[in-house]
């Protein structure tokens, strides 16, 4: 059962993204917080609430009090 994400009343909402506080505004989504940070979908793994998000899910909403944790894929040889 989804539940449906939590909007102050500024229109904002505050997450955790690896450990830092932040501030979105209350329609953000995973998409368009990789936007925001400069992250390449493709080249990123996130946890939502310490479960996986699939890239199909990026555009469902954030919510209020959500843990995101953001991990990067290196390439080297």
């Amino acid at each position: 059962m989804d539940e449906q994400p939590q909007i102050s009343e500024s229109g904002t909402m505050r997450v955790t993204v690896n450990g830092e506080p932040k501030q979105l505004p209350a329609d953000a989504t995973v998409a368009s917080l990789l936007a925001r940070l400069k992250l390449t979908p493709n080249q990123v793994a996130v946890e939502v609430n310490k479960r996986l998000r699939r890239a199909a899910d990026y555009d469902r909403p954030l919510a209020d009090g959500d843990t995101i944790e953001l991990v990067t894929f290196v390439g080297g040889g």
